[in-house]
């Protein structure tokens, strides 16, 4: 067993860097040490809600009308196709930034994404016609919001490719690899996914049922290549669980 694997920290840049010379709020310019955070509390109508986990945030065609700031827990964005597969094409972590390509492409638009809690999450969010007047007055919280998206649409990939594995095994071990390296910490054990999953979230996720999940989970812990304690999964080598199923 082994420690911090580099690559896998879930410790990355967020999108809450500041940038010199925002306006959240019209006539009052923020410090120049600003941060996202700041620029979405500051706005008209910004408001912090809870969402417990399997609760929608919002589906695909609703209307775009706010903006997300990712605060606590993780958040999965998942797309359905033509022939009914959900498929996940992201799965936020703290700090991260949605519901607001619409606004950066300049034009209104409907939820293009199915937006699930993954875990009780914390947001903050606000009016998407406030983030709107932000981005005309001051064009940096623009730039700052696309800052914040360069990691999700990098995710995004990433994903995509994980779910593109016929084989579930596979992709179950990609969609581990992806946790560990979003949400994992290292420990003297390996690196434990800061969540608590169940195995039907994880079903749901990748595109799987309950029964195959807990089968495969208890094929790689019997392998010694996880553990499992109260819903928290333990890789104890992500190079050589990758390196198995490669």
């Amino acid at each position: 067993m082994v420690g911090a694997q580099p690559g896998f920290s879930r410790y990355s840049p967020s999108p809450t860097t500041g940038a010199a010379g925002l306006s959240p709020v019209a006539g009052s310019p923020a410090p120049s040490n600003a941060t996202l955070l700041d620029v979405i509390r500051g706005l008209s109508g910004s408001t912090t809600e809870t969402v417990e986990r399997g609760k929608t945030i919002f589906f695909p065609g609703d209307p775009a009308e706010k903006v997300y700031l990712l605060r606590r827990g993780a958040v999965r964005l998942s797309r359905v196709y033509e022939s009914g597969e959900e498929i996940t094409v992201a799965l936020l972590r703290e700090n991260s930034l949605f519901g607001v390509l619409s606004l950066l492409t300049g034009q209104r638009s409907d939820r293009f994404y199915h937006a699930v809690a993954f875990t009780r999450v914390e947001m903050v969010t606000a009016p998407a016609a406030s983030v709107r007047k932000a981005i005309e007055l001051d064009a940096s919280v623009g730039l700052l919001m696309l800052q914040g998206l360069s990691s999700r649409i990098l995710q995004t990939e990433t994903m995509i490719e994980t779910l593109t594995h016929r084989d579930m095994s596979s992709r179950l071990v990609s969609f581990l690899l992806v946790l560990c390296r979003d949400f994992g910490v290292p420990t003297s054990e390996g690196i434990t996914i800061d969540l608590r999953l169940s195995h039907q979230a994880i079903a749901e996720a990748i595109g799987s049922t309950r029964v195959t999940i807990t089968r495969l989970l208890g094929d790689l812990r019997n392998a010694g290549l996880v553990q499992i304690d109260r819903k928290k999964i333990t890789v104890f080598d992500p190079l050589a669980l990758a390196k198995r199923f490669s």
